[in-house]
């Protein structure tokens, strides 16, 4: 038996899915596939419109102020999303959690996925390890997987853009 890697996975597929929103529902389920998620029924306008609700949801909760208000609004997503845990084989790749019923869909397996991923990233890696890019410019959210939990940026473009720009302001006259 292995547990699924909720947190790291899904987390990196919620910041992709809102640095960049799927523009329709095939769209979105071609992109959960794309990062090994099980899509059992056809996506739909409504999973599109749940998954928005859910990514506004989780957006709200990577803005959040401190580690407090984080873990409130994450713990209001894993209410909206509750279901027990169950063993499945589902894919046939051994036995694993799923904190979600079978068979939902898409939109609703999003919205679980998401707050149960999320959660388990962030109790498992630190609370401090979902932010948008250190760069003021750049929106982009990422999940910090890094060893030492510090990234600040999004991508290594943006910090060595940082890196010149904090440069160019000590040599400036």
């Amino acid at each position: 038996m292995h547990l699924n890697p909720y947190g790291e996975d899904v987390v990196n597929l919620a910041a992709d899915l809102a640095n960049r929103r799927p523009a329709n529902a095939e769209e979105l389920a071609d992109r959960c596939r794309a990062a090994g998620l099980v899509v059992d029924l056809p996506a739909t306008p409504q999973d599109l419109d749940r998954t928005q609700e859910a990514l506004d949801a989780w957006e709200k909760a990577v803005d959040a102020e401190d580690e407090h208000e984080r873990a409130e609004l994450l713990n209001r997503m894993l209410a909206a999303a509750a279901a027990y845990p169950r063993l499945t084989d589902h894919a046939g790749d051994g036995w694993h959690l799923h904190y979600r019923d079978d068979r939902q869909p898409l939109g609703s397996l999003l919205f679980s996925l998401l707050s149960v991923g999320t959660a388990l990233h962030l109790a498992g890696r630190g609370m401090h390890r979902l932010r948008r890019c250190a760069v003021t410019e750049c929106t982009t959210i990422f999940a910090d997987i890094s060893r030492t939990g510090r990234q600040r940026y999004c991508s290594q473009r943006c910090a060595n853009r940082d890196a010149v720009r904090r440069h160019r302001a000590r040599t400036a006259p």
